[in-house]
């Protein structure tokens, strides 16, 4: 090759239609791979698969649990409260065998033997309550194939307006700045500490049980792109998320997808560990709706999908964006959450 051939071959390649080709080809590799990849439903049957939804009561999580029990699958619903959880066993039970009897379906407080729906109840933040869930399906399934993470708390405040700081150079009290504290960690607690026993609690269990062990955690946009009133939540987000995809390299037999939406339907505030308002648009109007999410999740762990981004366009361009231009997107978090610093 003569000595200019590899500044021409390097000026082909940084030409302007370069870019563009590169982007399509990989476009295209990636939707082939999408085609041509083996199911996981050739090795687990969906009527065999057994499924723990942890948060299963409420939003994304219930149309999770519905959307397996529709299918066949064997579905253990965790969730706090006794009344819901009865709720969403019945629901279950109903969609996987429309004849069925409701005086037939167990209290939440009862299971059976090799039992298609059940239901525990269980706080995952806390050792004892995720121990108990294992100690359930080994007792009832013999084990387990998939664990869907879903449950999680909100957080709708700017961080100093928590400690009630309302102008630029106010000093924090002690009492505030031990309120802050105290909203941190029930954030952490709902959105990493949750997570995080969940996982090393379970992952040993779907190694030694499963024969395509899969784990699937619901995040958010907000723990890859900031934004303003969500600094808790935005770093609760980011470290379980974070926290997921490092073990996914440490137990390389466990196929680990991490659903990562932008706003969704429901009522955010519900959840909020900082009691403040929800200052967007309505996100029943405008938000993504929980039983797509819930079909893009079951979906993309049939397929063995490490990250979906939903919708995928949005989410990546504000990440990206906020790599080359941050100033755009801090805008763009200002105007959506109606925020306005304080002067």
């Amino acid at each position: 090759m003569p000595p200019s051939a590899p500044s021409a071959l390097l000026s082909a390649l940084t030409a302007s239609k370069f870019p563009g080709l590169l982007i399509a080809v990989v476009i295209v590799a990636l939707a082939l791979r999408r085609r041509w990849e083996p199911k996981r439903v050739a090795v687990l049957p969906k009527h065999q698969e057994r499924v723990v939804i942890l948060g299963a009561t409420g939003g994304i999580g219930r149309a999770v649990a519905q959307g397996y029990a529709k299918r066949g699958a064997k579905v253990c619903i965790v969730g706090r409260r006794e009344e819901l959880l009865a709720e969403t066993k019945a629901e279950c039970w109903s969609l996987r065998d429309p004849g069925v009897d409701k005086a037939d379906i167990l209290p939440v407080s009862l299971v059976a033997p090799n039992d298609p729906i059940v239901a525990v109840q269980a706080d995952f933040t806390v050792p004892e309550d995720i121990v108990h869930v294992r100690g359930v399906i080994q007792a009832v399934w013999d084990g387990v194939d998939t664990v869907v993470v879903c449950a999680g708390v909100s957080s709708l405040r700017p961080l100093l307006e928590i400690a009630d700081v309302r102008r630029p150079g106010e000093d924090l009290t002690l009492d505030g700045i031990q309120r802050i504290q105290e909203v941190s960690n029930a954030a952490m607690r709902g959105n990493f500490s949750g997570p995080l026993l969940s996982a090393i609690t379970l992952i040993p269990l779907l190694e030694s049980s499963s024969r395509s062990p899969s784990v699937a955690l619901i995040s958010s946009a907000a723990a890859i792109i900031p934004a303003p009133t969500r600094s808790l939540y935005c770093a609760s987000k980011a470290a379980s998320l974070i926290l997921y995809q490092s073990l996914a390299i440490e137990h390389p037999r466990v196929n680990f997808t991490h659903v990562i939406p932008a706003t969704v339907e429901g009522d955010f505030r519900a959840s909020a560990v900082d009691a403040g308002p929800v200052r967007e648009a309505s996100p029943n109007q405008h938000g993504l709706k929980r039983d797509y999410v819930a079909q893009q999740l079951i979906h993309a762990v049939d397929h063995g999908e490490k990250e979906v981004l939903l919708p995928w366009w949005y989410v990546r361009s504000g990440h990206l964006l906020y790599w080359t231009f941050p100033s755009i997107i801090e805008y763009l978090g200002r105007k959506k959450y109606k925020f306005a610093a304080a002067t």
